[in-house]
C-alpha cells in the first residue's frame, strides 16, 4: 500500500496534524505565532548544515531549530520586547540559511521544496520520521497537559500550584522544534506556522475546553491535509500552499458558524 504516493501523503499529513492540533493550540493561547515563525524560518539554515555536512536533512533541521527555540525562550525569560525581536530573528534566520544554501553545490534546485514543502516526495523512511515525531510531541504533550495549561492560564496559579512556567516554557520550546523538523518535508518553512496557527484558530470559537479545542484542531488539521493534497490532485496546484488555503477555508467556514450560533 505504501508504494502509492498519495497515501503516503495522506499519512504523513494525518500524523503531523497529531502533534500540530494540540500544539497549535498552545501556540494561539499564548500567542506565540511569531515564536513559531522564528524556529520554522531557522530550519533553511538547518537544511544548509545538513547538505553542506552530508548529515541527514532531518538532523540539521532538528539541531537548528531547537537552538533558535531555546534562543528564542530565553530572551523571552530575560523581558526582552518579543513581538520585535522575533520579528528580527524569523526574519534574519531565513535570509542567512537562504544565503548559506546558496553556497551549497547544487541546492538551489532543491530550495522551493524546502521553502514550500514536497508532501508528495514523501518516503517510507521520512513517513517513519513524521509518525514517530508527532507521537514523540503528542507523548510529551499529554504528560505535561495540566502543567502546561495551570502556566498558560497564570504564570503566578502555577508558581503557587509548584509548578515552574520556565520549565513548561522549554517543554513547548522543545516540542516547537521537533514539529518543525517533522513539518519541513511536508509544508516547508515558510509555512509550517501557519499549519500549527490555523487549524487552532478555527477550532477555538467552536470549542469549551482546552481539550475540545486541541481534538478540533487534529480534526481541521488532518481534514486540510486531505482536502489540500485533494486540491493538488484535481488542479496540479503545490500540495503544501495547497493544505495552507484548505485549513483557510476552514478557519472561514468556522467563523462564519460560530458567528451565526452566538447570534
Amino acid at each position: 500500500m505504501l508504494d502509492d504516493f498519495l497515501v503516503r501523503a495522506a499519512l504523513a499529513g494525518l500524523g503531523l496534524s497529531l502533534a500540530t492540533g494540540p500544539l497549535g493550540s498552545f501556540v494561539v493561547w499564548r500567542r506565540m505565532a511569531y515564536f513559531g515563525d522564528a524556529t520554522s524560518h531557522a530550519a533553511i539554515l538547518g537544511v544548509a548544515l545538513a547538505l553542506a555536512t552530508g548529515l541527514p536533512v532531518v538532523a540539521g533541521t532538528l539541531v537548528i531549530a531547537l537552538a533558535m527555540a531555546v534562543t528564542v525562550a530565553t530572551l523571552a525569560a530575560r523581558g526582552w520586547a518579543m513581538d520585535t525581536t522575533l520579528g528580527v530573528l524569523a526574519h534574519s534566520a531565513l535570509a542567512f540559511g537562504l544565503v548559506a544554501v546558496s553556497f551549497v553545490p547544487g541546492a538551489r534546485t532543491d530550495l522551493s521544496a524546502w521553502l514550500f514543502g514536497d508532501i508528495l516526495a514523501v518516503s517510507r523512511a521520512d513517513l517513519g520520521f513524521i509518525w514517530g515525531g508527532a507521537v514523540l510531541v503528542l507523548g510529551l504533550l499529554a504528560w505535561r497537559w495540566q502543567a502546561l495549561l495551570t502556566s498558560t492560564l497564570n504564570e503566578d496559579l502555577a508558581h503557587a500550584s509548584g509548578l515552574n512556567p520556565a520549565r513548561e516554557r522549554l517543554v513547548l520550546t522543545l516540542a516547537l522544534a521537533v514539529v518543525v523538523a517533522v513539518a519541513i518535508k511536508v509544508v516547508g518553512a515558510l509555512l509550517i506556522a501557519a499549519l500549527l496557527i490555523i487549524p487552532a484558530a478555527a477550532a477555538r470559537g467552536l470549542s469549551r475546553t482546552p481539550e475540545s479545542m486541541a481534538l478540533l484542531a487534529t480534526l481541521f488539521g488532518a481534514a486540510s491535509a486531505l482536502a489540500g493534497l485533494q486540491l493538488s490532485l484535481w488542479e496540479d496546484t503545490p500540495a503544501g500552499p495547497s493544505i495552507i488555503a484548505a485549513a483557510a477555508i476552514l478557519f472561514a467556514l468556522s467563523a462564519i458558524f460560530g458567528r451565526m450560533r452566538r447570534s
